[in-house]
């Protein structure tokens, strides 16, 4: 059987890759803040297909390490062909130079976008035996460049990509079939635009930049970025171990 777990995926990207891992054979685990969507549940039952969901604030990392237990627990019960991780919850806050955000804000941010990711990862890796794990880490063009505002931002994004590479190298060494890549989407029509483009200019350079894409409709749907992922996924023999993939890359 294939399972998969995907954080962040009550709405946006993630819920469409949830939608199509669905409908791609994948028994499925949510984890998000919100309850399940009757829309993922429907789709399940359509494809006749497991999906189990559990609320959780990232940040809270005692409550997603009980959730994760739950979840080794339920997949120990099957024999897993692969278990496919797509790390995607993340959050732009706090916004604004160095100095001026709460130091409390940012262990917030760490934990969500960074710490969560890496506990998912290890405790998968530490607890589950399967023919092949795959982990997909969402990450951004802001781990690549530092942006004058984004310093939490940037910074976790660059962990995620150095996490995914080391991780990727420890495999290969170990000669395990475990795949471990970053996929940047680019900009999408996301609540996360949204909040960037609530920032003032003291908090974030360029925001004017991204109204303008908003303007002039250079957002992408996360529906079209789900589906350029998932024909990503549908070939694991084409995947460059360690690799960061950008959408911009795959667009035919």
């Amino acid at each position: 059987m294939k399972f998969a777990i995907v954080t962040g995926a009550s709405r946006g990207l993630g819920e469409e890759v949830a939608k199509n891992l669905l409908d791609n054979g994948y028994n499925l685990f949510t984890i998000s803040r919100k309850r399940k969507t009757n829309e993922l549940k429907n789709l399940a039952n359509e494809n006749r297909q497991s999906y189990y969901h559990h609320s959780c604030d990232l940040s809270d990392l005692e409550k997603l390490n009980d959730v994760l237990h739950e979840i080794v627990t339920k997949l120990h019960k099957d024999s897993l062909e692969e278990l496919l991780i797509v790390n995607n919850a993340g959050m732009v806050n706090p916004i604004g130079p160095v100095g001026s955000i709460e130091n409390h804000d940012i262990v917030k941010h760490v934990s969500v976008n960074l710490t969560a990711l890496m506990f998912i990862v290890n405790t998968m890796k530490k607890h589950i035996n399967t023919e092949r794990l795959f982990v997909v880490n969402i990450s951004s063009g802001a781990g690549e460049r530092p942006m004058y505002g984004w310093n939490a931002y940037c910074s976790t994004k660059s962990a995620v990509n150095m996490f995914t590479q080391t991780a990727a190298l420890e495999a290969d060494e170990l000669n395990s079939n475990d795949l471990h890549i970053a996929f940047s989407p680019g900009i999408m029509d996301t609540d996360m635009q949204e909040e960037i483009r609530s920032s003032d200019q003291e908090q974030f350079k360029l925001v004017d930049k991204f109204k303008q894409y908003k303007e002039e409709g250079k957002l992408r749907s996360p529906k079209e970025v789900a589906d350029i992922l998932m024909e990503l996924i549908n070939k694991p023999s084409e995947i460059e171990n360690g690799k960061v993939y950008r959408v911009y890359d795959l667009i035919k």
